[in-house]
């Protein structure tokens, strides 16, 4: 019997669970009740999902996710992990990648923090699986080869055969069987001397897919069958769904027809229960194909179009290529040559859309045999004009290429023109507003210079002169005790408003910057704040005593510190401070902490204040980046990254 045609990919690959026990379902249950909110019930809820995986896995992410919530409730990092690790082997299944790759990621950081080899690895093989399912093979080998070296460390060697059975997964799509195989059979021989049966079955039917598509169908028969009976024991679904699969994909391949169709059947039946669509798509795709061997054609346009339907529900774009290309072999069988091409049209242009390559057309050339010498004749002339139209189709198809190619060319280079245009406009717009900023800076810098100096020159002048004059009448003046009690108390407030306009003075431009830079006047500024005793400052500087920096620069980096020193002072009633500076060749990173009463930073996007609006102009002049931390009742941290250069 001729086989029409069809191609059915079906090597299916069961993820192998790298911490995964069989174990007693309604006796995990029963210990719920009683169990205490603590990192054994994390444990639990793990072990249970587990059971519930083989089966159900909305259950199973149920149970995950409770693990997960306790594990964040009680801050139990490795509990984390161990849920991230369960539940995403189940996103992977349902092709929810993205989440999966997202949650690994964020289990691997967590596990670099405990520096255990075994998690490490566990999370470095967890987040290649995940870039195995995306089709990233390269990424997925990377990850993978982190993982087997943290657990080298570890001496685990469990983990490392469970891990060669995942590698052996991106081999095999790239097209390196030997090592596919190789690495099968490794973890075979180790899992052959365990009572892990879930494994087991799993590395059974890895090693049939790499045996078959070696071409060795007879030893990947006898693993696959070896795997079902495996799977059948222990009640393993989902193993059982691809092994049937692939054992009917055999029969269908060395054109066993009547054997092929039952386990089809068995397949869906278990991919529709457990919620698994490429299982049910490739399933209804063996059995329309057993429908053509019987030459039942319409039965096997329904089950085709039930698998396309499935295929555009959940996106399975690899799946839909092949049922395109497989009812477009029954719509030939059935004469519908027009569909027949459009169907195949439809396959071309979704393969051109996955893999990225050059438009790639395959023709079947369909072979029927009829009773009558008439019928041939008939299907020649068929033929011929369907080669005629297809000429066209390609005449017309490539012109139209052509043309949209051109005009998508065209249109790309004005989009980006445009952009760059608006691009030069935001760059000058940008310019205009650092030019005004820094013009404003510097005149307020100059208008505070020249204040200090009257205050200094002019008023403080006048203010010593004033005292002197007092101290030289005191020598010569007769006065009652309750007289010179009063005079003493004025030459007193005069000292004092002379040392008040002096720090006034100070800080609208200190000597120190002027004189010895930066570093000495932020030393001296968090020194007078010391003294003043309104806050118990501490300062520190990395890099920045022999720095060379300039003028107006430094004054704008003292002022953002003065700035969030003062607001620290009037606003988070704290006790103590910590000013940092730290400077490096990419440029100069600020840090004031404080222990104060903290506050929502929301209300800076709508509520910011003179201060932070003077604070932010002068990290915009600087072209820098604000960070600004704080809750109510833990304090407040200030980063500033300055891009300042020596």
């Amino acid at each position: 019997m001729k086989k029409y045609g069809c191609f059915l990919f079906v090597l299916l690959y069961v993820h192998s669970g790298l911490a995964q026990v069989l174990m007693n379902k309604d006796s995990l249950l029963r210990l719920l009740p009683a169990a205490k909110q603590d990192t054994n019930l994390v444990q639990l809820y793990i072990n249970i999902g587990q059971q519930y995986e083989m089966n159900d896995h909305e259950t199973a992410k149920v149970y995950y996710r409770k693990a997960g919530d306790l594990s964040e409730k009680l801050g139990y990092d490795a509990g984390i992990i161990k849920f991230i690790s369960n539940y995403t082997y189940l996103l992977n299944v349902q092709k929810k990648t993205d989440s999966s790759l997202m949650l690994n990621k964020k289990a691997l950081r967590l596990a670099l923090q405990l520096k255990d080899p075994l998690i490490i690895g566990k999370a470095y093989s967890n987040t290649g699986a995940s870039f195995l399912h995306m089709d990233m093979y390269d990424s997925a080998i990377a990850y993978f080869e982190k993982g087997r070296q943290a657990m080298e460390e570890a001496g685990n060697e469990a983990m490392l055969a469970r891990l060669s059975d995942i590698m052996q997964n991106a081999y095999h799509e790239l097209g390196q069987y030997d090592k596919a195989i190789r690495m099968s059979e490794d973890a075979l021989h180790y899992f052959r001397n365990t009572n892990d049966s879930i494994t087991l079955g799993i590395i059974l039917s890895n090693l049939g897919n790499n045996y078959v598509s070696s071409g060795d169908m007879e030893k990947g028969l006898a693993v696959y069958l070896e795997g079902l009976g495996i799977a059948r024991k222990i009640d393993y679904a989902e193993l059982k769904q691809t092994l049937l699969l692939n054992i009917g994909n055999i029969y269908m391949q060395q054109q066993v027809v009547d054997s092929m169709k039952p386990y089809f059947d068995a397949s869906l039946k278990i991919a529709e229960e457990m919620g698994i669509p490429v299982g049910e798509s490739i399933s209804l795709r063996g059995l329309a194909v057993h429908a053509m061997y019987k030459r039942n054609f319409p039965g096997a346009k329904a089950y085709i179009e039930k698998a396309l339907a499935l295929d555009v529900q959940y996106n399975s774009r690899a799946e839909r290529i092949s049922n395109l290309e497989t009812l477009s072999s029954i719509q030939y069988a059935m004469h519908d040559i027009e569909q027949a091409e459009r169907s195949l049209q439809q396959a071309s242009k979704l393969r051109d859309s996955v893999n990225g390559d050059e438009l790639k057309r395959q023709v079947l050339t369909i072979e029927k045999k009829f009773e009558t010498q008439k019928k041939e004749n008939q299907i020649k002339l068929q033929q011929a004009v369907i080669r005629q139209k297809n000429i066209l189709n390609y005449i017309l198809a490539g012109s139209a290429i052509g043309l949209i190619i051109i005009a998508g060319l065209g249109y790309r280079n004005y989009t980006q023109k445009q952009k760059l245009q608006q691009q030069r406009i935001t760059e000058l717009e940008t310019e205009k507003k650092l030019a005004a900023t820094e013009a404003v800076l510097k005149g307020e810098e100059q208008e505070r210079t020249r204040l200090a100096k009257d205050l200094h020159d002019g008023l403080g002048g006048m203010l010593s002169g004033i005292k002197y004059s007092f101290q030289t009448m005191k020598g010569n003046l007769i006065m009652t005790p309750e007289n010179q009690q009063a005079f003493e108390r004025s030459i007193d407030m005069l000292d004092s408003s002379i040392k008040e306009m002096r720090r006034v003075a100070h800080n609208m431009m200190p000597e120190a910057l002027l004189k010895f830079g930066l570093d000495t006047a932020l030393k001296d500024f968090c020194h007078d704040i010391n003294q003043s005793g309104v806050l118990r400052i501490t300062y520190q500087s990395n890099g920045l005593e022999n720095a060379v920096i300039d003028h107006t620069t430094a004054i704008t980096i003292y002022r953002i510190v003065q700035e969030l020193v003062n607001n620290t002072i009037k606003h988070a009633g704290a006790s103590s401070a910590i000013v940092q500076v730290d400077k490096s060749e990419n440029g100069i990173t600020l840090t004031v902490e404080d222990d104060g009463k903290g506050f929502d930073t929301n209300i800076l996007e709508y509520k910011g204040g003179i201060g932070w609006s003077n604070i932010q102009s002068r990290i915009d002049y600087l072209k820098g980046r604000l960070d600004v931390k704080s809750q109510p009742g833990k304090g407040t941290s200030v980063l500033v990254e300055l891009n300042v250069k020596s």
